[in-house]
């Protein structure tokens, strides 16, 4: 069995990251990977800027190397939930823009606005914390104003919309406020001809021309995810704010995967090899008995890593170049491949991949589709022991060697 080595993840830019044992399993992220898709979303941007949403830790992908990775790539802002996670992109010298849109009025807005954050709006509330933090540190806070124009989440709601107009045209005749950008959120976007979405639009339009008549002239305006930045060209804006597209899985997967490569691989190493007899059962509850003599491999990840123990039975596991079944219930800490009459001779130590993005690895759809789920929630999976590794180069350029 031609076994993928399983240091040469540790490759990260040229260098070698030492660590003292090796991890039973991890996840492998492809920054090269991250740049093709960037580079990829670039192209369907048009003259439009790429905004990468490294929220979620990077969808679970690391967002300080994602972040970098994307800026490499041409991504000329990064977009994240809360004022935290932009701190810490700013604590790791990232000094790009930064767009942060979900907090409460009592976020930490001074620390945000000390540090060049831009802050998504989405009530009055929320707009008289950031007041008071540009005044309390001295400095004018740079704020976007989210509308909601339908998806009923954060946002401003209509009936709101024209008390912080009001408020945001006498902070910014002040100085105390940078009136910067203007955004929304699409409903229905992986439904690319779905009537919602034209309705969104003229409702954000509609936004944009209130704040005109408001005096308020935004620098720049944005609406497109990832789904309608691959398949509505003409939402695209000033800006487009792709998430998941960047770690390369398709936000519309019936219609395409529109050349984007997956960037995370979740694998862990084969910890046994043995012999079971016909008539054994295997694992908890004995839900699956042996019906030959066969030989399974113990693969150590289980639930507290991240494997959904309805998964048990369900999944195929790659092992060298084969897909072999996964049986009995997933554990706490392993689970079970047979591995048949063992053709391929995987040992202890070969790794042993649950999904990933080389040609012929298991797709995290599959277990999307299995779950009742999308693949975003997939590779948010990997957690608890598993540790993340990164190989590849994003400063390189597409097509060098």
């Amino acid at each position: 069995m031609a076994a993928r080595p399983w240091r040469a993840a540790a490759v990260v830019a040229g260098s070698v990251t030492v660590s003292s044992a090796d991890p039973q399993a991890e996840t492998v992220v492809d920054l090269d990977a991250v740049a093709h898709n960037v580079r990829t979303l670039r192209e369907y941007a048009g003259d439009a800027a790429v905004m990468a949403v490294v929220k979620a830790d990077g969808y679970n992908h690391g967002a300080v190397r994602i972040g970098r990775a994307a800026l490499a790539a041409g991504a000329a802002e990064l977009g994240v939930t809360t004022i935290a996670e932009a701190l810490a992109l700013r604590a790791a010298g990232i000094d790009a823009p930064i767009l942060s849109w979900l907090n409460t009025s009592d976020a930490d807005y001074p620390a945000a606005v000390a540090a060049d954050i831009e802050i998504g709006v989405s009530s009055v509330a929320q707009l008289r914390a950031v007041e008071r933090a540009a005044r309390s540190t001295g400095r004018t806070a740079t704020v976007t104003l989210k509308v909601d124009t339908g998806l009923n989440r954060n946002g401003i709601p209509e009936t709101e919309y024209p008390k912080v107009l009001t408020l945001l045209r006498e902070l910014v005749a002040e100085q105390s406020v940078r009136f910067r950008a203007m955004f929304s959120h699409l409903a229905r976007a992986d439904e690319p001809r779905h009537p919602a979405i034209d309705v969104q639009r003229d409702r954000f339009m509609d936004a944009i021309a209130l704040a005109k008549d408001h005096g308020l002239q935004p620098d720049l305006v944005h609406l497109a995810n990832s789904a309608a930045a691959l398949t509505r060209p003409d939402l695209a804006f000033d800006m487009i704010r792709p998430g998941i597209a960047v770690y390369g899985l398709s936000p519309v997967p019936e219609l395409s995967d529109f050349g984007l490569r997956p960037a995370m691989t979740f694998r862990a190493r084969v910890a046994l090899v043995k012999p079971v007899a016909a008539g054994e059962g295997v694992s908890y509850g004995h839900e699956w008995v042996a019906p030959r003599d066969t030989t399974v491999a113990l693969v150590p990840v289980g639930y507290a890593d991240g494997v959904p123990r309805s998964l048990g039975g369900r999944i195929g596991i790659r092992l060298g170049e084969r897909d072999y079944p996964a049986v009995g219930r997933v554990c706490m800490d392993q689970l079970m491949v047979d591995l048949g009459d063992n053709p391929d001779g995987v040992r202890e130590g070969d790794p042993a991949v649950l999904f990933g993005g080389a040609p012929g690895d298991p797709h995290p759809q599959r277990w999307a589709d299995l779950l009742g789920t999308i693949h975003y929630e997939i590779v948010c999976f990997p957690r608890g022991r598993v540790v993340r590794r990164y190989v590849g180069d994003p400063r390189r350029p597409r097509g060098a060697l």
